[in-house]
């Protein structure tokens, strides 16, 4: 630690150098002791203050800690370090801009201050401005590449830009240069899982298991992976593990409540309870505890508790969120304001190259498009490649007149697709994108893809409401569930799009019942397997056998057989509704 040289009275070297010691071998009480006495005894003595402050927030004493940096940096202003460790005080106090300043006042003084630039692109990635932090990581790396924790970071901001190709090269550099960087292999496990490669990301959280065996986070993510992989008791094991290694962990107990059915005597059922009990946890674990009590009252048939949980989860998700239902009324204004220019584009059949033909599922979240899925994907000539975000990445400039309807923008958009597509095809032409609110963008997938096939999966639209409603949803793109009027207005907006789209788009759209479905599977299988073009497979009589995984809200239900009923289940809750969904109900 650099001393500063000043021109008053300075304690002797020798306590100066005791001092350096309690710090440098982790005695920090007693540097924090000898520290306040030579700042006594001498004020102006700023090394002694910069150890305090250190020493301070070491042992958690974090506002005495930001006035002791305050009072070095005063009498050192020169001194970069002293600069650094208030900013570090500031970001852990969550004053990020007065934190920044700091980092940057550093950086100023000492352009090659590897660790402040660090924590600078910690500073600005904490407060969502991502790519200067990118900018921050990579001039830092070049300061020093062989240092992991900078690559790591520059990863987890790639990811957050949807950079995923490029944040799996830095996390994997991140593990070249430090294998046992446990967080790296986490984080990657998590660039796998969003890129659909989960026999990778299985791998990366189990590698991270093996050097912290107590990682519960890790633990977590990889009963998301083996539930997707259909893999249920294995994955109930792993929620399991993650609680016990840490047992306020409130999503995996919000997890493991919708792998089992619950008596009034379950041990996770009582630690809940606990948990929704204890002032001291976040509004978000209360979010998450309230949706897992919610399910473990529903099984009890506790139907007014459990709505009153849902009740308090939604408001909470909400508030987090920050959601505004006109958000979504201009959106849906722009879509079709601009669809007319777009339709006068229309890419032409006879002059595209036809390397694969997409089969877009749309319609409302929980309306039933992951078993049709299941169902169409269960043909041997099919690929269900899930909820895929191509169409809103390279679309949704296009779709809400961002940019330029014309013919090179929509070839532009096509391409960009395809190639998306191919990546997730597994060798088929034929391959799903169930991804719900493409209905959104249905006019502009039918002029870039005029080959392509169109499944619109239609449900009791006061069972959709409910489903969503009742549904915690890890995206932060459906922030009208989570309040019951918020979930009727998207609706109606949602319906008043798709008429629109049955309007202009004649032909094009093919629409599916789903309570038709589960009461005639094999009449209505076998005109959607028609209407795609595609020879009769046995197989998608039985879609519950399709192993493929899924990683949707729905990937529970679909390892069951097709049941009749399912659309019914929101009336144990009419008479806490107030008649809310009644004007839903169909005549």
């Amino acid at each position: 630690m650099k001393k500063i040289d000043v021109n008053f009275k300075k304690p002797p070297q020798e306590q100066s150098n005791t001092l350096l010691e309690h710090y440098q071998t982790g005695r920090y009480v007693d540097a924090e002791k000898l520290s306040l006495s030579i700042t006594k005894e001498f004020p102006k003595y700023q090394f002694a203050w910069k150890v305090l402050g250190i020493v301070l927030e070491q042992i958690g004493k974090i506002n005495e800690s930001l006035l002791a940096h305050k009072t070095s940096v005063r009498l050192g202003p020169q001194d970069a370090e002293a600069h650094y460790h208030l900013a570090n005080t500031l970001k852990k106090l969550e004053r990020l801009n007065e934190a920044e300043a700091s980092y940057k006042q550093a950086i100023v003084l000492k352009p090659d201050f590897v660790e402040a630039h660090n924590n600078l692109g910690n500073t600005l990635k904490q407060l969502g401005r991502y790519e200067e932090a990118e900018k921050i990581y990579k001039y830092a790396i070049v300061l020093k590449p062989d240092l992991s924790e900078i690559h790591n970071n520059l990863a987890s901001t790639l990811k957050e830009l949807g950079r995923l190709n490029e944040a799996e090269v830095s996390y994997k550099q991140a593990i070249i240069l430090k294998p046992d960087l446990v967080e790296a292999h986490s984080n990657l496990g998590a660039i796998f899982h969003k890129l659909k490669r989960l026999e990778e990301a299985e791998v990366s959280y189990k590698q991270a298991i093996i050097l912290k065996p107590n990682y519960a986070e890790a633990y977590y993510n990889l009963g998301i992976i083996l539930q997707d992989f259909g893999k249920l008791e294995e994955a109930e094991t792993s929620y399991r593990k993650a609680i016990e290694l840490k047992p306020n962990y409130a999503e995996a107990h919000r997890c493991l409540t919708l792998m089992k059915r619950f008596d009034a005597q379950d041990e996770q059922y009582s630690k809940m309870k606990e948990l929704y009990l204890d002032k001291n946890i976040s509004e978000e674990q209360r979010c998450h505890i309230n949706f897992g009590l919610a399910k473990a009252c529903e099984d009890l048939g506790d139907f007014e508790q459990a709505f009153a949980h849902y009740c308090e989860g939604n408001e909470l998700r909400k508030k987090v969120l920050n959601y505004d239902i006109n958000q979504d009324v201009e959106l849906f204004r722009k879509i079709k304001s601009n669809y007319p220019q777009i339709v006068q584009k229309s890419l032409k059949p006879d002059k595209l190259t036809n390397n694969s033909m997409p089969i877009f599922i749309v319609g409302m979240p929980r309306s039933g498009t992951t078993l049709v899925e299941q169902i169409i994907s269960s043909h041997s000539q099919v690929t269900g490649a899930g909820e895929l975000n191509f169409a809103s990445q390279f679309g949704a400039a296009i779709a809400t007149g961002i940019t330029e309807k014309n013919n090179e923008s929509l070839l532009d958009f096509r391409s960009k697709y395809l190639d998306k597509l191919k990546n997730v095809s597994n060798g088929n032409l034929i391959v799903t994108d169930k991804t719900p609110q493409n209905f959104r963008y249905i006019g502009l997938l039918a002029a870039a893809f005029p080959e392509a096939k169109i499944i619109h999966v239609k449900r009791n639209p006061a069972a959709v409401c409910w489903a969503n409603y009742k549904k915690y949803f890890v995206s932060k793109s459906t922030g009208y569930c989570y309040a019951i009027d918020d979930i009727i207005s998207y609706h109606k907006l949602y319906e008043s799009l798709m008429v629109f789209w049955t309007n202009t788009l004649t032909n094009r759209i093919y629409k599916l019942d789903y309570e038709q479905l589960t009461v005639n599977q094999e009449s209505e299988t076998r005109q959607l397997i028609d209407h795609l073009d595609l020879d009769w497979d046995e197989k998608c009589l039985s879609p519950q056998n399709n192993m493929r995984s899924v990683a949707t809200a729905s990937n529970l239900q679909i390892r069951e057989k097709v049941y009749k009923g399912s659309s019914q289940k929101w009336k144990k809750y009419q008479p806490f509704l107030n008649g809310a969904l009644d004007g839903l109900l169909s005549p």
